[in-house]
């Protein structure tokens, strides 16, 4: 049943992602109820991350699911076993998305570049729960191209700055990106460099969005707001809440937008919702559906897009 569903997802999925010359993209996402899986390809590699399942489920039917599934992908994609890399999603809190899995701890850290339009991204299916590059945000990468000639880009809790990359390639005057974490700001300077981009004008900062956003008064043409659910990292005092703390981060980066700019706000909280105060407030597009490529169709509660404007 899992194979024929691969074999279905990639005919039509994997066909649409070489049309657009992608190397990356989502083949599945727990179609079937009984394999809770989001299956993503990464050039020869496949990343399979298991939805953590509900402890009253017997460990023992768990792990044959577990490997059944694999079993399903090596036959369907024709793969080896060692191309595969099998996680389990749950919550992370504090440091812990920053930290190593200790699965993959003492084994030799696998980067490898893909490419994404005209940029190019370092990768790591092993090391951490995320990959350095989230596939359901590959619409707004490409927006953010496309729009991006001349401006002022801030890119906060930037990650490893895909966003930024796009930005710079694109034409932007200058950008800033912003994030916490050692680790994400090392991998995206290491995305710059394969990209060629550096300089003054294309700035990484590491600095707590909350704070930064209360601070200074320079202002950008282009912002992407791309915050986590949850944060309560030990590096600050301050503790994130997308759903609770969305008005005051919306307004306070608003504060920072030219006149003419955008903002580009985005949520990946399953049942957020975005305060009536927003849409008061300011000129708003509900961007969610042009933001979903086709492999995230089905999971189109991944994350939620709004474009903000002075009104």
């Amino acid at each position: 049943m899992l194979v024929n569903r691969l074999r279905k997802n990639q005919r039509s999925i994997g066909k649409w992602a070489r049309q657009q010359n992608l190397q990356c993209y989502r083949l599945y996402d727990a179609d079937l109820p009984e394999y809770a899986f989001a299956i993503d390809c990464y050039g020869r590699f496949v990343h399979m991350q298991e939805y953590q399942p509900p402890a009253s489920i017997d460990e023992a039917k768990v792990s044959l699911r577990r490997e059944q599934a694999r079993a399903a992908v090596q036959q369907a994609l024709n793969i080896s076993s060692d191309l595969i890399v099998m996680k389990t999603r749950q919550r992370q809190r504090g440091k812990q998305q920053y930290q190593a899995l200790n699965e993959y701890r003492d084994k030799h850290r696998q980067d490898f570049v893909v490419l994404e339009g005209e940029a190019r991204f370092l990768v790591n299916l092993h090391d951490y729960l995320d990959t350095g590059l989230f596939l359901d945000h590959r619409p707004m990468r490409r927006f953010i191209y496309e729009n991006a000639r001349n401006k002022r880009f801030l890119n906060l809790f930037c990650y490893t700055a895909t966003a930024s990359v796009h930005a710079a390639l694109g034409g932007a005057a200058s950008s800033l990106s912003i994030d916490l974490s050692n680790t994400y700001l090392d991998w995206a300077r290491k995305n710059y460099s394969l990209n060629g981009i550096g300089g003054k004008q294309h700035r990484l900062k590491r600095e707590d969005c909350m704070a930064y956003l209360k601070s200074g008064a320079t202002l950008f043409d282009l912002i992407f707001l791309d915050p986590p659910t949850f944060s309560n990292s030990k590096s600050t005092d301050n503790i994130l809440d997308i759903q609770r703390d969305h008005v005051s981060l919306i307004k306070n980066a608003m504060k920072k937008l030219d006149k003419n700019g955008l903002l580009i706000f985005s949520a990946n909280k399953r049942n957020f919702k975005l305060d009536d105060v927003v849409s008061a407030s300011y000129e708003l597009k509900d961007y969610t559906r042009a933001s979903l490529d086709k492999d995230f169709q089905r999971s189109r509660k991944i994350h939620q897009t709004w474009l903000l404007r002075h009104g």
